[in-house]
C-alpha cells in the first residue's frame, strides 16, 4: 500500500485529534492516522511538498495551490520544507511508513515544534506536541 503525504502532514499525523477543515478532511486523516498507526509494515509513504491524500479531501484545496488564505500556500510549503529538512528526507521519494516513525522519534521533539510548525493554527491545541512526546514515550 502507498500513501502520499505532504512533509508537514508527516507531523500532524501524530497529535491528529479529530480536528479538521471539513468531515471529508477528517475522515481521510483518520484514515491516514489509522495506517500509520497500523502494525502493517508494508506502507509506503511517497514524500511531497504539494498535494497529498488529506489535501484532495479540503475544502482549501484550489486547483493548483491551497487557497485557504492569500498566503497560505507558501505557508504550507514553508512548512513542508521545514520538516523534509529537519528529517533529513526529500520530496518525491518513498520511504516506509516505520523509517518516517523511526526519524520523527529520533529527530523530533515537542519543543521543535515551535520552529518546525511556526504559524500553524493547530499548534496552539497542543495536541501535536502531546502526539510526539507519546509517539517518543512508546517507542523508545
Amino acid at each position: 500500500m502507498k500513501r502520499v503525504i505532504r512533509g508537514h502532514h508527516l507531523l500532524c499525523i501524530h497529535g491528529f485529534k479529530g480536528m479538521g477543515y471539513s468531515p471529508t478532511f477528517v475522515d481521510e486523516m483518520s484514515e491516514i492516522v489509522k495506517d500509520f498507526k497500523s502494525n502493517r509494515e508494508d506502507i509506503e509513504i511517497e514524500v511531497r511538498a504539494s498535494f497529498d491524500d488529506a489535501c484532495f479531501a479540503c475544502p482549501h484545496k484550489g486547483e493548483t495551490k491551497c487557497e485557504k488564505s492569500k498566503d497560505s500556500n507558501q505557508h504550507v510549503l514553508s512548512l513542508d520544507h521545514r520538516v523534509m529538512n529537519h528529517l533529513d528526507i526529500k520530496a518525491g521519494e518513498i520511504y516506509n511508513k516505520d523509517e518516517i516513525i523511526s526519524l520523527t522519534v529520533e529527530k523530533v521533539s515537542p519543543h521543535d515544534l515551535d520552529i518546525l510548525c511556526d504559524g500553524c493554527s493547530w499548534l496552539s491545541f497542543g495536541v501535536c506536541k502531546e502526539g510526539i512526546q507519546d509517539l517518543k514515550e512508546k517507542i523508545q
